[in-house]
């Protein structure tokens, strides 16, 4: 008789999670927070189901020489070294879609809150104060909301606020104005909806790009009665100068379940009786655990029969022609290029394959570059398996075109899309070399020939002397060291593209003064290390 596979439950989870396994595993229990009891525990078993206590790092999986996933039962991963599992072979799993609701029902919760002063008037009355007057409200019928963010959870939050009577509008670049019009959505530009709202909710993934998004100016530009909501990533609003606009009466009220640094139990903004703050809430309720378990339970069960596993994070599941599998991160960084030259999500996506790699199955060279697309746009982890249903949801058209030619290079895969307004944005890349370097080889119509770095920047501009020397300048005054550099153009005076690669981040508003002082009519950063 065959030996059942070993499923280690590491942290407290739903009784429906082991149901939802069966009876075909051996079901043993540690507790993952303990690095002594850990590691020996998970020397001999298959799969490994945990929470957000346990780290699954490098030297956890290297610990288990026999682990085939990692299923966290939630939606985060900083806890689990994905990289290191892929490079072992081990699938990572997740929830993706277990706390959606959860989340946009705490969100709503918190706009409810700040508007009728709810936890104020609770803890005054608690105290043996009857202040009727002091907390009055304002309502939520006909006030506009402002959702920053028509993801998911965005979604489903205005969804359910339209249902109090509220005028919806949202700032989502990578959103087609047609998918908003039919949830009956307002599209507005980031400075419009700061100015219109009368309640504002963020619900974006946090980045470079998205980090201190409401800060200082942007809380210049609203309404003295705006109420503003974080339930999303911590930092996305500037707690310090949100603490600010409180203070000097530029914001009526503020309702927060995430802060930069966690756990946060002293914040200036603690001591303000029109905030309403909760512990990171967004995930915690008995349904959201109970989804969450039942969700990663199917996930190791189909894994461990070798089936195709819907919620896989690293690997899609099935055969992958072992010629293609070196092909799977380049797309994806690709990708995600393509999103930051783009700025937008496309109305139509292309994803070319041409080469000697077409003589096999490149389906998933698609699917990784989508979810490359995708990575920097939604507030949820991207798969291989979700990554289509993120385009159906923004209505973008995708199609992957192969070719058995490619006059250049071995093989080159290209991402090109067509935006709203019609422009066409593409990157290409290839792999060169026995260790498969990383290389882009063409943006829109320019050749190039840079390797991939984790800080790059392209910017557009019209070919003149000096450009590259002031590029140089201001990067090294601010001590931002230049890797590589590569300027593109068709003509001696027309348009000209720069791409370099970075040793560190390039502060957006450096990356705004180089292109004021040269004049470019685009300027893009990407960093593909977060």
């Amino acid at each position: 008789m065959s030996q059942k596979p070993v499923v280690l439950i590491a942290e407290e989870l739903s009784p429906a999670t082991v149901d939802a396994l069966g009876p075909d595993f051996e079901i043993r229990h540690c507790n993952g927070a303990d690095r002594a009891e850990l590691l020996p525990a998970i020397a001999d078993v298959d799969a490994i189901l945990i929470r957000s206590a346990t780290k699954v790092d490098a030297e956890a999986i290297a610990a288990a020489k026999k682990l085939r996933v990692v299923a966290r039962a939630g939606v985060g991963l900083d806890n689990v070294d994905v990289a290191a599992a892929t490079k072992a072979g081990v699938m990572v799993v997740n929830a993706p879609t277990s706390n959606i609701v959860t989340a946009a029902e705490l969100a709503c919760g918190l706009l409810i809150a700040t508007a009728r002063n709810i936890a104020s008037a609770n803890t005054a009355l608690k105290g043996g104060e009857w202040k009727r007057n002091k907390y009055t409200g304002v309502e939520l019928s006909e006030k506009t909301l402002g959702v920053v963010g028509l993801g998911r959870i965005g979604v489903l939050v205005a969804q359910r606020m339209s249902a109090f009577g509220m005028n919806v509008v949202a700032y989502d670049p990578y959103v087609q104005p047609a998918r908003a019009a039919q949830m009956g959505v307002k599209l507005l530009s980031l400075d419009e909806l700061l100015e219109q709202s009368d309640f504002i909710t963020v619900h974006l993934p946090k980045t470079p790009e998205t980090l201190g998004l409401i800060g200082d100016e942007a809380l210049h530009k609203v309404k003295p009665s705006v109420r503003i909501v974080n339930a999303a990533r911590g930092g996305i609003v500037d707690e310090e100068a949100l603490a600010s606009a409180l203070k000097e009466g530029r914001v009526a009220g503020a309702g927060l379940d995430v802060y930069a640094k966690e756990p946060c139990t002293d914040s200036p903004l603690f001591q303000f009786d029109n905030v309403v703050a909760t512990p990171h809430l967004g995930a915690s309720t008995d349904e959201a655990q109970e989804k969450a378990g039942i969700a990663v339970a199917k996930s190791v069960r189909l894994a461990l029969a070798g089936e195709l596993v819907p919620d896989a994070v690293n690997v899609q599941g099935g055969v992958i022609a072992e010629d293609v599998k070196p092909a799977l991160p380049l797309a994806e960084k690709l990708g995600r290029i393509f999103t930051a030259l783009a700025g937008e999500v496309a109305a139509r996506l292309d994803v070319e394959v041409c080469g000697e790699v077409t003589q096999h199955d490149v389906k998933i060279l698609e699917l990784s570059a989508l979810k490359g697309v995708f990575e920097d746009v939604v507030d949820e982890t991207v798969s291989y398996v979700n990554a289509p249903l993120f385009a159906q949801e923004r209505g973008v058209e995708v199609r992957l075109t192969t070719s058995s030619e490619s006059p250049n290079h071995r093989n080159v895969v290209t991402v090109r899309g067509t935006l709203a307004d019609g422009t066409a944005v593409s990157v290409s890349g290839t792999l060169a070399g026995p260790k498969h370097l990383q290389k882009i080889v063409a943006v829109d119509e320019n050749d190039v020939d840079l390797a991939l770095a984790d800080h790059m920047a392209f910017l557009r501009y019209t070919d003149r002397p000096g450009v590259v020397g002031t590029i140089g300048r201001i990067l090294g005054e601010v001590g931002v060291n230049i890797a590589g550099m590569q300027v593109a153009r068709a003509t001696a005076g027309g348009d000209a593209l720069v791409a370099l690669t970075v040793d560190s981040t390039i502060p957006a508003g450096v990356l705004t003064d180089i292109a004021g002082e040269i004049g470019a009519t685009s300027a893009r950063a990407v960093n593909l290390a977060d």
